[in-house]
């Protein structure tokens, strides 16, 4: 069972493009930051920091187009800010929603039992439409998302290959990477991401 712990942040902007960050201060390939960049015509862009992250995040999800080199991630107070060559993307975090205050209450070895995460899904589903908490992550992979808090994300600066991409806007349509989306309100989640491998899977990142 591959564990990464850390966060992940959806937001929209009015000029259409979506993007998600997964930001990981503890993985199977140490701390990196990455991001699924879905353009207004569907068009989907993995932004990775190397090739081992590459080759494991693309073997999980689904991408167009991959392009590699440095994904840096500071934090300043609220403001969260991650840059690549092409992404320039400062998020400003807002309080705790009534979710993650709920979220919190769940003792972590429950929120990330597998078990638990499964038997969620359905609420995760009615709750927040698009959202999924387990589902395929290819190659006979099982892949569960514990979520551990929830905070709005009250403000963003998107800058995509240069140009401004214009005032937050809700995720929608929904992104197309996976089997579920992000929350439709920009969110920030603090989440235990797992990937549960069969016997005839893969171990992706211990083979790198």
């Amino acid at each position: 069972m591959d564990r990464f712990e850390g966060w992940i942040a959806g937001v929209g902007t009015a000029g259409g493009l979506r993007a998600v960050v997964g930001h990981w201060p503890s993985s199977p390939f140490g701390s990196f930051t990455d991001v699924m960049v879905e353009r207004p015509d569907g068009r989907r862009i993995l932004l990775a920091p190397d090739e081992r992250v590459a080759g494991f995040v693309g073997a999980t999800y689904t991408f167009d187009e991959t392009r590699l080199g440095s994904v840096t991630h500071t934090q300043e107070g609220t403001e969260h800010r991650v840059t690549s060559a092409d992404l320039d993307l400062t998020l400003r975090v807002g309080s705790r929603s009534p979710l993650g205050w709920l979220l919190r209450a769940v003792p972590a070895r429950l929120a990330t039992a597998p078990a638990w995460i499964t038997a969620v899904d359905a609420v995760a589903r009615r709750v927040l439409p698009g959202v999924r908490t387990v589902g395929t992550a290819g190659g006979g992979r099982r892949e569960y998302y514990g979520a551990r808090d929830l905070h709005r994300v009250t403000g963003a600066r998107v800058r995509w290959e240069g140009v401004d991409q214009g005032a937050l806007a809700p995720v929608a349509p929904p992104v197309h990477f996976g089997f579920g989306s992000t929350p439709r309100t920009p969110s920030l989640v603090g989440i235990t991401t797992l990937i549960r491998h069969t016997s005839a899977a893969p171990r992706l990142a211990s083979e790198t």
